[in-house]
């Protein structure tokens, strides 16, 4: 027996190539798809997202779903920036499509991509000028012998859309939430006023996407800048943090079902703005923000912004990622299961 030779046999050149690096933030999973990509078309970000909702979609199901991946799987597609001093553009992928934005996929992008040498940093080999589909994005990491031990980025101007608002559910009856942006639009939800534990994933999962459905059907969501990003993306239910000196503790369900295993980048900019509105946190005031896994995030607001008009805040979130591996994906036309499938 000669194992090298799995090592070097190459597929049929009929069969599609991909390499990724595998990551993880907090838990949560991030495949960066680094060779092996079709063209995406487009001169903006947005362009580029609906080009691949178009077109490569099979792609980002043959690499989330099963054999290749699972129901909470997310990964990112590398593109070329649309802004003339972007370092790198950057899709998100999930399992129900590609997303608008997403802070623990900017911090594994920068672990992955500066540790690497995929990307140099700009002058000071630290500073990362994101373009992603909801704006820019700007990543700040921290070194300590060659390895990248923290990255904290600003994200776009997050903003509260709605406070109180309630919505009939059918199952918990009335629930209340805030609705708010923060790349992407979350409703949050007090877990303990609809009888859940933080730590039941499964009832989590259910009450998401039930809370979620119920407002997706109920209120019209608008985004004034950019309506591809109006729509809802998750429900995050919050808590009491399990550490005394931590804020809080809220936990994300997103996409189809899906549960963030880190405390959520673009959740915690919405929190963010939620906490300003209400008074609760003050400019340059820092929280921390607890997962399901038990992984922190902080967060501040840098300054007071604006979004078309409307009240925002300048979120700055920071946590660690590392990563976990490099694989080849192979795509054999012939196999009917190999683009993809989900059991949950």
């Amino acid at each position: 027996m000669d194992e090298r030779q799995g090592l070097t046999w190459r597929p049929p050149a009929d069969w599609m190539r991909v390499t990724v690096i595998e990551s993880h933030t907090g838990g949560e999973p991030f495949r960066l798809v680094v060779d092996g990509l079709p063209r995406i078309e487009g001169n903006t970000i947005l362009e580029r997202r609906r080009f691949a909702q178009d077109n490569l979609d099979w792609l980002r199901r043959a690499l989330m779903w099963e054999p290749r991946g699972h129901a909470d799987m997310y990964g990112g597609w590398m593109v070329p920036p649309e802004t003339a001093d972007g370092d790198v553009g950057i899709l998100f992928t999930h399992n129900e499509g590609f997303s608008t934005m997403c802070g623990h996929g900017i911090i594994a992008l920068a672990k992955i991509t500066l540790e690497t040498g995929i990307l140099t940093g700009g002058a000071d080999h630290n500073l990362l000028k994101i373009d992603t589909p909801a704006g820019r994005v700007v990543a700040r990491s921290t070194f300590e012998d060659g390895v990248v031990t923290r990255t904290s980025f600003e994200n776009v101007p997050s903003f509260v859309a709605a406070l109180d608002s309630v919505v009939e559910t059918g199952v918990f009856g009335p629930v209340k939430y805030d609705l708010a942006f923060g790349g992407a639009f979350y409703a949050f939800v007090e877990a303990a006023t609809i009888g859940i534990g933080l730590d039941d994933a499964p009832a989590l999962i259910a009450a998401g996407r039930l809370i979620k459905r119920a407002i997706s059907e109920s209120t019209e969501i608008i985004h004034a800048d950019k309506p591809e990003l109006g729509f809802l993306y998750g429900v995050i239910f919050t808590g009491p943090a399990r550490a005394s000196e931590n804020h809080s503790r809220h936990i994300c369900v997103f996409a189809d079902g899906e549960v963030d295993r880190s405390p959520t980048g673009t959740g915690v900019s919405a929190r963010l703005a939620l906490l300003h509105a209400r008074g609760d946190i003050r400019p340059g005031e820092e929280v921390v923000i607890e997962s399901i896994s038990g992984a922190s995030f902080t967060g501040i607001v840098s300054a007071i912004a604006e979004s078309n008009g409307q009240v925002a805040v300048a979120p700055v979130v920071s946590g660690s990622a590392h990563m976990s591996g490099r694989s080849e994906m192979w795509i054999d036309p012939a196999d009917s299961l190999g683009r993809g499938f989900l059991l949950r």
